[in-house]
């Protein structure tokens, strides 16, 4: 199976995770992306869902799927979105596609959250792939000085020779380097630095299931 068939897999299995008749917290990604078009083939079951992104938005509404405010949202029986990694303790790096906040806020509103990615996402340690830090754009160079001071190498997100906006209107800092031994202490760590928005570890929110699809099949995981 190639990387895409391995995400198509988890997005089809991902949809028994939906409940009928509710509303569904949508992540951003291209795993995502795939799981909306797998979604808006039984988009007449649900009433609607809750979009992480701008893009979300957009890809869901091509489907026909009512895209909700999440301030008119009390609570949502599931959020379906992909990682960047996740342990074997459903901990994650997110914000590999610049909506790490929005994720982490409609996460938060979920009674379960499924990750579905391809199987090379499953690691032992989190930190080879470069922890997003979303900030404050005023604030990108006193940020970047305590998170290099927490032993990564922070880098600021740019495309084109301009730093990536995100829908916040926010940058992003990508930390190289790491090597994450207690991801829950180090969400918390960053989470404080002052010009923080958010910063794309999911660990004290992790996933509850994990959906990983191999050239076996998916993989299913419970955290």
């Amino acid at each position: 199976m190639t990387q895409d068939e391995m995400k198509q897999a988890v997005a089809r299995a991902a949809i028994e995770y939906v409940v009928p008749g509710e509303i569904i917290g949508v992540g951003t990604g291209s795993t995502a992306n795939f799981f909306i078009d797998e979604l808006g083939k039984i988009k007449d079951r649900i009433k609607g869902a809750v979009a992480s992104s701008e893009a979300t938005a957009q890809r869901l509404q091509s489907h026909g799927i009512t895209v909700f405010d999440l301030n008119d949202i009390d609570s949502m029986s599931v959020y379906i979105d992909g990682a960047d990694e996740i342990t074997a303790t459903g901990a994650m790096i997110k914000g590999g596609g610049a909506a790490l906040t929005r994720e982490k806020i409609v996460a938060s509103v979920a009674k379960q959250f499924v990750c579905i990615a391809d199987g090379s996402k499953l690691v032992d340690l989190l930190g080879n792939f470069p922890l997003p830090v979303e900030v404050i754009p005023m604030a990108q160079a006193v940020v970047a000085r305590k998170l290099a001071a927490l032993g990564g190498e922070p880098r600021l997100r740019v495309k084109d020779g301009k730093p990536v906006v995100t829908d916040n209107c926010c940058y992003i800092i990508d930390v190289l380097g790491l090597r994450i031994q207690n991801p829950v202490e180090l969400e918390a760590q960053i989470n404080d630095i002052v010009g923080v928005v958010t910063v794309g570890l999911f660990a004290r929110r992790a996933a509850d299931i994990g959906l990983l699809g191999t050239a076996d099949g998916v993989q299913r995981l419970t955290f």
